[in-house]
């Protein structure tokens, strides 16, 4: 009977509606949310297929969500270093657990991470932060055995993954490789002159070794002049050489510059300039010290000029140990630790998890989803490469609520379901008229 037909109708409104609301409540509670991506209720009919042309049967409406899990939700600044957010397509990969093969792998777009106590990062949710291990140049080390791996990790594989863990580094050290030096020496100097100068050389531990660099002009025509270097205590004899550059006791003499008529280096005698790598009595571990005094034929470095004896610059790339002070993170998803002696290391690089149908994403608690077939296959991609969007860092991404369309869908569903509600209290006054035919 359609009577009965109309009543069932109605029911299925007032359960297809009951929902909607029940979605729109729970958009509204999470107006705040970081990252959180509002749901939609969208209804769809239910044919009776009884139906002819000359009756028909009634059937219905059923609701079901829909949440667009990739949505692009507003980037909003913070003051913190740990903050990422999203900006285009795909979600950072978070786990449950920070022991590998203990727990499950999430996708998230809720940056809003922290370090715990054990030096994890960690959002919200309670997810721990994934990231491909790096060496300091920035490539990859996915099996963490510091040495370059591949150059890029496989795409379809979280294996490579690890939780990023930052405060594990103690410090860091980095010892003199070359020291670049940009000075004149007066070209009116009589054979026999000197002049000196002084630099702090690093050894691989970090201790400090005052340099002493002495120059003397041996030869009047051409003019030129040689470099010693003393005050350096090394373990070895002082007997071996290198490119040229015979090791005695200290002083020693590493480099003899012939000029030109125009002040400029005529030549560099040996040409590849260094102190041979050997090991300091200090313990730290043998290392070469380059020295660069320019070009030859050009006015970049070392040069011999009607003047005074002038230091323009004396610069070394080493430094003292360093501590582990804050880390920073890039548009291209590297996660760098710095350290407070200026060093910069990058340590991780952030996977971007893209999906061909990331709305059949299953969402968990936590603002974060799990795979699914239908969502497609995953790709992991270095952030800003294929279709991976960019990390915001400093950023997080707001709720893509609308608190004005959910309260207007909230009025339209309350209509809804109220006239719903009419369709079974008119269907129950038809039936009372029909019973009362008998009376």
């Amino acid at each position: 009977m359609s009577i009965y037909g109309a009543m069932f109708s109605g029911i299925t409104s007032l359960n297809a509606n009951s929902q909607a609301m029940g979605i729109i409540s729970d958009n509204i509670s999470n107006l705040n949310t970081v990252g959180f991506k509002n749901t939609e209720a969208r209804f769809s009919t239910l044919v009776t297929a009884s139906g002819s042309l000359t009756s028909y049967s009634p059937g219905g409406v059923k609701s079901s969500s829909y949440q667009a899990a990739d949505r692009q939700g507003l980037l909003q600044a913070t003051q913190s270093s740990t903050d990422i957010a999203m900006s285009g397509q795909g979600f950072f990969v978070v786990n449950t657990d920070t022991a590998p093969g203990n727990g499950s792998f999430l996708y998230t777009r809720a940056g809003q991470f922290s370090v715990d106590a054990n030096g994890f990062l960690i959002n919200a949710g309670g997810f721990y932060l994934q990231g491909w291990p790096t060496l300091p140049d920035g490539s990859y080390d996915v099996d963490q055995n510091n040495i370059a791996d591949v150059s890029v990790p496989d795409p379809t594989s979280l294996a490579n993954l690890q939780p990023i863990q930052v405060t594990a580094l103690a410090g860091t050290v980095t010892p003199t490789t070359t020291v670049d030096i940009s000075l004149n020496l007066p070209a009116t100097a009589l054979v026999g002159d000197t002049n000196s100068a002084s630099v702090l050389i690093y050894d691989a531990l970090g201790v400090g070794h005052n340099a002493a660099l002495q120059w003397s002009k041996t030869v009047a025509s051409p003019a030129t002049w040689t470099l010693e270097v003393t005050g350096l205590t090394r373990a070895d004899d002082g007997t071996a050489s290198v490119t040229g550059a015979t090791l005695a006791s200290f002083p020693l003499t590493i480099d003899t510059v012939t000029f030109n008529g125009d002040g400029t280096p005529a030549s560099f005698a040996p040409a590849a300039l260094s102190i041979p790598a050997a090991d300091w009595t200090t313990g730290a571990a043998a290392s070469n010290v380059a020295f660069d005094l320019g070009n030859v034929d050009r006015a970049d470095g070392v040069t011999q000029f009607a003047s005074n004896y002038s230091i323009v610059s004396i610069n070394q790339d080493g430094l003292t140990f360093g501590r582990f002070q804050s880390i920073a993170m890039t548009e291209d998803g590297q996660v760098t630790a710095l350290f407070d002696n200026g060093v910069q290391q990058t340590i991780y690089r952030l996977p971007i998890a893209t999906f061909a149908n990331p709305a059949a994403l299953i969402s968990k608690s936590g603002n974060a989803w799990s795979h699914t077939i239908n969502a497609g296959n995953l790709t992991l991609n270095p952030a800003g490469t294929g279709t991976a969007g960019k990390v915001s860092p400093s950023s997080l991404e707001a709720s893509t609520v609308d608190l004005g369309a959910e309260f207007t869908n909230m009025i339209i569903t309350q209509r809804a379901y109220s006239a719903s509600s009419r369709i079974i209290t008119t269907a129950d006054q038809m039936l009372e008229e029909l019973v009362r035919i008998k009376r």
